[in-house]
């Protein structure tokens, strides 16, 4: 049957090709194969040929514009869903996992294996709402926790200015619900002693997702600003406001926001770790920043678990800038009634904002015209979704052990260790190849990739009922309550994290669930991790060619252990610790050789707007770093089953060059432009197409496997490369 499959395959791409016209000669064409020997005809092996013929473009120079040659077919017939304001291989797997977790969250109570997992299926149904116990409910949940946290002037909910202080507003905001607002704070590990935790303070505050979108400078930028003033005032008048009065008022949180985005300082300007990182005393913070009794409100908050707080508290302050000026604006502010109201139905709105998804119907509709003029959709998604990955936020790891159990592969484990290790060596050798970096630091360097631990999967204590119980012990999840619900994880979170503070890192525990279709790197821990979810097609498959496998999985490796060693990583010695590890010259030649980069991905536009090399800097060195790394130990890779050694049915191609045809795949997607313009201004990486265009360009090797000419736009003439 498969080799009648395969012929159809090839009699398919024959009739395709005889029907292009005109194609010159430097274009990689897909042909039939010649030779005797028949290529692989497992289902794997042709059902990637398939997967590849659906994708690539043969009308397109693969020298020329290699994401185009990979790509295009894949675009053209995968449109951006209903709802959803960008599309790629990274969702299509999203949702298949969403497919397994729904699978199992419907089953009956009886069929999970712990109360964690219990907890789990009925916060989901809590948010499915079946019985419309929200919209029974309308704004009343809402308008009761207005009147526990002090009321708001915009409504009759118990405000009084008379009566009205910023530091007890603040205290039950943050300490008490969890509430996001004026700046960030948390207990993280320290930068530079990673054993220990440690309060950290940050800028925040803003609503919109960058100061960008404060300042008027793009049409979408304006529609976006209008739109959320327009929600706002939705919203008030959902809880019972007058419209003119609201909108006034909301217009005025809007300008103190808009004073917030100037004060804070832009993504690209926040890379250099060690200049951002400034330790102090709680009572050195309160004479940089005097609006707020910081070692009160701190105190206040270790309250929730028996802790204390003196003001010899050392904390680490990564916006002292952003504080120091906070503090004369609120200063002025506190002057007037004017500005308290103000300061207070910003403060407030903070929590609105956070809840209205868990309203009644009129509430989440309230802000689909802000997600349209922010995104370019709507967010009209299934439900069942929307609770899916609203569980996996908030109860992720109970839902990972019920992914894991049903979806995950046993023999994948073992199989990523060993692509891990091969990789890890394929770089260690690379570093000693560098002639920029001096001998002592190429050492160090080389004992820091050695020393860079890996998780895989999952942690194993999720499939031990006691213990997951344990973890999600103190998490409260009622029947039919999903306000409630999400009143109570906040709390919960809240009280989890402030622990932290008096416990030992833990260097084994996972900041990802299993579930999630991603990978990360943590400096601090000098660890890689890549759970369940994206350790599966088309990222991997342990039938697949390796070429297949390192092209695609084996690159997202590299790419996170180059983390180590990108413009912020490097800070970071073997131990997790920001440190002056690096000879002074190779610094200096590090930084040289990172222009390259910045003023590369600087070059490329999005809707004739330039992309930002100094914001994605660092992602971009992992990406062209793993590339490399991955695909040299793609080239050491014992070929250890026939899909290594044959070629894939219907297509004429080496399995280097199916390598890069892999790795591509990956980043076929498409974007509107309103999540291409959030993209360039909130994300740290490139968009897909430059992923794709600005690694091969710096690649010798893959000029060479596609016999590009030094003229081709692929085969770039100033190569960038670190790693």
């Amino acid at each position: 049957m498969f080799i009648i499959m395969a012929l159809a395959i090839i009699a398919l791409l024959i009739d395709k090709i005889s029907n292009k016209t005109e194609q010159t000669s430097r274009i990689l064409r897909v042909e039939p194969h010649t030779t005797d020997r028949l290529p692989c005809l497992s289902d794997h092996c042709i059902f990637a040929a398939n997967e590849i013929l659906k994708s690539i473009d043969i009308s397109i120079n693969p020298c020329e514009d290699f994401y185009a040659y990979a790509c295009n077919q894949w675009i053209n017939t995968n449109p951006i869903p209903e709802g959803k304001s960008t599309w790629g291989t990274f969702s299509k797997l999203e949702q298949i996992n969403q497919l397994v977790i729904r699978n199992e969250l419907e089953k009956p109570l009886k069929y999970f294996k712990s109360d964690a997992e219990r907890k789990a299926k009925v916060y989901y149904e809590s948010c499915l709402d079946k019985d419309e116990h929200m919209e029974k409910l309308g704004a009343k949940p809402l308008t009761d926790l207005l009147w526990k946290i002090g009321g708001w002037n915009v409504t009759e909910s118990g405000f009084n200015i008379t009566n009205w202080n910023l530091a007890n507003v603040l205290k039950v905001l943050h300490n008490r619900y969890n509430f996001n607002c004026l700046f960030g704070w948390a207990i993280g590990e320290d930068d530079k002693n990673s054993s220990r935790h440690v309060i950290q303070i940050d800028q925040g505050g803003l609503t919109l997702p960058t100061p960008e979108y404060y300042n008027n400078k793009t049409d979408i930028h304006r529609k976006v600003l209008k739109g959320y003033i327009e929600y706002m005032t939705k919203v008030c008048i959902l809880l019972g406001a007058n419209e003119n009065d609201a909108k006034i008022q909301m217009e005025n949180i809007i300008a103190f926001e808009m004073e917030l985005a100037k004060i804070s300082t832009p993504l690209e300007d926040r890379r250099n770790e060690e200049a951002m990182y400034h330790s102090m005393k709680l009572w050195e913070l309160e004479k940089l920043a005097p609006f707020l009794n910081w070692t009160e409100h701190f105190d206040d908050a270790m309250k929730l678990i028996n802790g204390h707080i003196t003001q010899n508290e050392v904390v680490v302050v990564y916006a002292s800038d952003f504080l120091k000026n906070l503090s004369k604006i609120i200063n002025n502010m506190q002057n007037t009634n004017e500005g308290k109201i103000t300061l207070n139905n910003y403060l407030i709105w903070q929590a609105i904002r956070s809840l209205t998804s868990c309203l009644s119907k009129p509430f989440r509709d309230a802000y689909k015209v802000v997600r349209k003029s922010l995104m370019g959709s709507d967010g009209g998604e299934e439900v069942w979704r929307y609770c899916i990955a609203d569980t996996n936020n908030v109860i992720g790891f109970a839902v990972g052990a019920i992914f894991v159990r049903q979806a995950f592969d046993g023999e994948s484990k073992p199989a990523a260790q060993s692509m891990i290790n091969e990789i890890r060596d394929a770089f260690m050798k690379n570093i000693k190849n560098v002639t920029w970096m001096d001998a002592e630091t190429q050492n160090r360097a080389i004992e820091k990739a050695n020393a860079i631990s890996d998780m895989i999967g999952f942690p194993d204590y999720i499939l031990n009922n006691k213990e997951l119980d344990e973890k999600y012990a103190f998490l409260n999840i009622t029947p039919n309550a999903y306000f409630d619900n999400n009143i109570q994880i906040s709390i919960y979170n809240l009280k989890s994290n402030l622990e932290k503070l008096y416990l030992k890192v833990n260097k084994s525990q996972w900041g990802m669930t299993p579930q999630m279709v991603n990978a990360y790197y943590t400096p601090t821990k000098n660890q890689i991790v890549f759970p369940a979810g994206i350790l599966q097609s088309p990222f991997y498959d342990i039938n697949n060619p390796n070429s297949l496998n390192f092209g695609a999985m084996g690159v997202v490796m590299g790419h996170e252990l180059t983390h180590a060693f990108d413009d912020q990583g490097r800070e970071y010695d073997k131990f997790g610790n920001i440190n002056s590890w690096w000879n002074k010259n190779s610094i200096e030649r590090f930084n040289k050789k990172v222009e390259c980069f910045e003023k590369q991905y600087s070059s490329y536009k999005v809707n004739e707007r330039q992309l930002n090399g100094k914001q994605t800097l660092g992602e971009n060195i992992a990406d062209n770093g793993g590339l490399k790394a991955a695909y040299h130990a793609f080239l050491k890779t014992k070929a250890n089953k026939k899909a290594d050694t044959l070629k894939l049915p219907g297509l004429n191609l080496t399995h280097e060059q199916l390598f890069f045809i892999s790795f591509a795949r990956v980043w076929c997607s498409s974007t509107t432009d309103e999540t291409s313009l959030l993209q360039m201004e909130k994300d740290a990486h490139s968009p897909s197409k430059y992923r794709v265009i600005g690694t091969l360009s710096n690649m010798a090797e893959f000029s060479k496997v596609f016999n590009c000419s030094s003229e081709s736009k692929m085969n770039s003439s100033n190569k960038c490369e670190v790693w």
